[in-house]
């Protein structure tokens, strides 16, 4: 079972595989945002292809340098396709109708809430169970 930091803290679920405000530099090399996002760099040069708002500057080696918008758009990115399970093209869409993927979020929200309630029951259950043996 592979490891997300797609995990809610206090009721709201956190977007970012890397939040913003540990993005101290300006501009990151592809094999730093690679490794933020635990991917390889050709999947971050996939992207910037198939999705217009990744637009990464190159220096004059031609080396792609990723803005910290870049990522943050990468963070959308990542939570559409490899946490919600959109297609490519499905996010494209969502990216073009949800500047900020509330409703994904808010959906997400109250299906982690309605685990928390089913789970707590299951408890609740055991150890009305354990308390008349």
């Amino acid at each position: 079972m592979q490891k997300y930091h797609y995990f809610h803290t206090s009721n709201t679920i956190t977007l970012n595989k890397v939040p913003e405000h540990n993005l101290t530099k300006l501009y990151y090399s592809i094999g730093e945002v690679a490794s933020m996002f635990e991917v390889n760099t050709s999947l971050i040069r996939f992207w910037e292809k198939e999705f217009q708002i990744i637009t990464p500057k190159k220096n004059r080696k031609g080396n792609r340098l990723f803005s910290p918008k870049d990522i943050s758009n990468l963070n959308k990115i990542y939570y559409l396709v490899r946490i919600k399970g959109f297609t490519l093209e499905g996010a494209k869409n969502a990216l073009k109708t949800k500047e900020d993927l509330n409703d994904y979020v808010i959906q997400d929200e109250q299906s982690l809430e309605n685990d928390v309630i089913l789970k707590l029951e299951i408890i609740k259950s055991k150890l009305l169970n354990l308390k008349n043996h």
